[in-house]
């Protein structure tokens, strides 16, 4: 893409109500923008980066056997009013028609889920099954300040598995750990994201949360390196130190951010509904769930969080809109279309490539705006290089640049 034809610009300040991190960097590089406290849309950069955060996931998800759906936003009261959470959760928002009709906006999905599950499945032959979704959910957040960390309208990926028995629930639930594990490693936060134990509530002893450690978190963890597993506050005590086997002096308090969950949700769902199945021998028993999320918008913004320096984003090439940004310091015609064709080469190697082709913008000004927007890698064509048939390649991440031929660059 030629960046003189992005109808996105940089901007020097981000709107002064914004004290976030990833909120400021996002929208000051036209990644993102502000329509209200909490809800942001996504421009043409932004939606790249989004794109291949599904992908990823995506690919996991059906890895394991997930099959993707698409839930409606729209819920019935009915189904909530079953399960008992239309007067218990209290970020839920109520919608009514003209016709005095109220339904749900989607905060999460078992309520519509677990009875398009029972209108299909009913034999021990139809299951195990896991159906995911990735899509916009709608919480009334009454502390919207965070960017895209805490959103009221924000994208979530939602698995729902369903199962026969114990054992097979926990083949599942132990897999997705590792699928977890494997999604946070692509998108270029790995190594600080930990697998942490926190409270089960009245489903089980515990639930799993995967934690970013960065300074913005809003959680306080306990991390053992060693064993590379955290614990969340609200479950730190003797019992459950001594029942994961760790010693508090070897844990370390960081703040962080939740970044995914797993939860066993048992039959509290399923029953409501009467989402059940018939054994061999004819009984009928009720379905054992388990429920997996990761917030996309949050994921986002924890990359910018962690990893963005005093200059701007960084994005991992995984995840970044494109893998190089091609500066041009050209300003003779004959020189301008020797960048031209490289950026058509370039293209044509099935390379994602920013061109920055601006006339009239200082060399100072598109490193800045390069810095700022977070590319992996850097293409800098200047006279000098271009008399030496050559380009200046330089890492975000890396303070020094290297000059190779262009020959050698396009091998």
């Amino acid at each position: 893409m030629r960046q003189s034809q992005l109808f996105t610009k940089t901007k020097k300040e981000a709107p002064a109500d914004e004290v976030s991190k990833n909120a400021k960097l996002l929208i000051r590089a036209g990644f993102i923008n502000k329509e209200m406290a909490g809800v942001y849309s996504y421009l043409p950069l932004g939606l790249r980066v989004l794109k291949k955060v599904e992908n990823i996931i995506r690919k996991e998800m059906d890895n394991v056997g997930g099959q993707e759906i698409l839930m409606s936003s729209f819920q019935p009261k009915e189904n909530w009013e079953k399960t008992g959470r239309w007067n218990s959760m209290d970020d839920l928002y109520k919608v009514s028609d003209s016709s005095k009709r109220e339904v749900a906006l989607g905060p999460t999905h078992e309520e519509i889920v677990v009875p398009i599950l029972r209108n299909y499945a009913s034999s021990y032959k139809d299951f195990p099954v896991a159906v995911y979704q990735i899509q916009n959910k709608f919480r009334m957040e009454l502390r919207a300040k965070s960017g895209i960390l805490r959103g009221r309208e924000f994208i979530m990926k939602d698995m729902y598995s369903f199962h026969t028995s114990q054992k097979d629930f926990e083949n599942f639930y132990e897999k997705m750990k590792d699928v977890y594990k494997s999604i946070f490693q692509r998108v270029g936060i790995g190594d600080m994201t930990y697998m942490t134990f926190a409270s089960g509530g009245t489903f089980s002893k515990y639930s799993h949360e995967f934690q970013t450690v960065t300074p913005a978190g809003e959680d306080t963890i306990y991390i053992d390196k060693e064993k590379n597993i955290a614990i969340n506050k609200e479950v730190f005590n003797d019992e459950v130190l001594e029942s994961l086997g760790l010693k508090k002096e070897k844990l370390i308090e960081s703040h962080s951010i939740e970044v995914g969950n797993i939860f066993d949700l048992k039959t509290k769902y399923s029953e409501p509904f009467d989402l059940s199945f018939t054994d061999e021998k004819g009984q009928k028993h009720t379905i054992l769930m388990g429920c997996y999320g990761i917030g996309l918008s949050r994921l986002i913004g924890t990359v910018v969080e962690a990893l963005a320096d005093d200059k701007g984003i960084i994005w991992p090439e995984s995840i970044s809109p494109f893998q190089i940004h091609l500066v041009s310091l050209c300003t003779d015609e004959a020189d301008i279309k020797k960048v031209d064709n490289l950026y058509e080469r370039l293209k044509l190697q099935g390379k994602e490539v920013l061109y920055d082709d601006r006339i009239g913008v200082r060399p100072g000004e598109k490193f800045a705006d390069s810095d700022l927007i977070g590319m992996p890698t850097r293409y800098i064509i200047s006279p000098k290089t271009l008399a030496n048939e050559s380009v200046e390649i330089k890492k975000r991440t890396e303070s020094e640049a290297k000059i190779i031929s262009i020959d050698e660059l396009l091998k």
